[in-house]
């Protein structure tokens, strides 16, 4: 599990994001600071993967938290989630090893695509003594291939992947727009978008089921589990 630390000084936003995080696999959550010294108290005293970072705090700010924390040397990660969304506070974050940064107020599905491929590039980096150029780009670095197709417009890689790999978790058992939906995180109206385009790359199929009585409703079920299109979107 990777373990996160909140470090956000509205009850409300903390709560928020507490729960977000407790709705995405492979993550759990440590503990919540209201402050900057409380933070550091706890990252000494705990072990901790992954720190939720706001930049508005009484007393120390989150940026010069941060750059604390790379002076001390922890190998912790940090991702800035604030309101703040000048170019100079976000150059200094991204100069300062933020590995994201979600500017308030936003919706659940960038930040589960945040931590999602966050965590993705932590499984794989875990056990590897070295990587191939390839490996780097394509699964740390995140390039795109020169082969790689352009997807609808509307339409987001990572939340694709999101969709694609809950699709196959599945393993097979046909389910609604509103269960998957449920499962990534995203909206109804967003999950048809995405849906409706592995259907179109010949992924899925949808068939009407009627019931007893109420309107029918559409399933969904994964055809080609094995297939290699969809690394031409991903």
């Amino acid at each position: 599990m990777i373990k996160v630390l909140i470090v956000e000084d509205d009850p409300m936003v903390a709560e928020f994001n507490k729960r977000y995080l407790e709705q995405i696999e492979g993550f759990t959550l440590v503990a919540v600071a209201r402050s900057a010294d409380v933070a550091m108290v706890l990252l000494k005293k705990h072990e901790v993967d992954l720190v939720l970072l706001d930049i508005f705090m009484p007393g120390i700010n989150g940026l010069e938290l941060l750059a604390q924390i790379r002076k001390t040397g922890q190998g912790v990660d940090v991702m800035i989630v604030s309101a703040a969304c000048d170019s100079a506070t976000i150059k200094t974050a991204l100069r300062n090893g933020a590995v994201d940064y979600l500017i308030k107020p936003f919706e659940f599905e960038r930040l589960h695509a945040a931590l999602a491929q966050y965590r993705n590039k932590v499984l794989f980096m875990r056990g590897r003594d070295a990587l191939s150029q390839a490996e780097l780009d394509r699964h740390v670095l995140s390039r795109e291939e020169a082969e790689q197709k352009d997807l609808p417009k509307g339409l987001d890689r990572t939340t694709l992947k999101l969709v694609w790999e809950t699709v196959l978790s599945g393993q097979g058992a046909p389910f609604t727009t509103e269960e998957i939906a449920n499962r990534v995180g995203i909206s109804r109206v967003s999950m048809r978008k995405y849906l409706g385009f592995l259907r179109y790359i010949d992924l899925i199929s949808r068939e009407v089921v009627y019931g007893a009585v109420g309107r029918p409703v559409y399933k969904y079920r994964c055809l080609r589990p094995e297939s290699e299109v969809i690394k031409q979107y991903l």
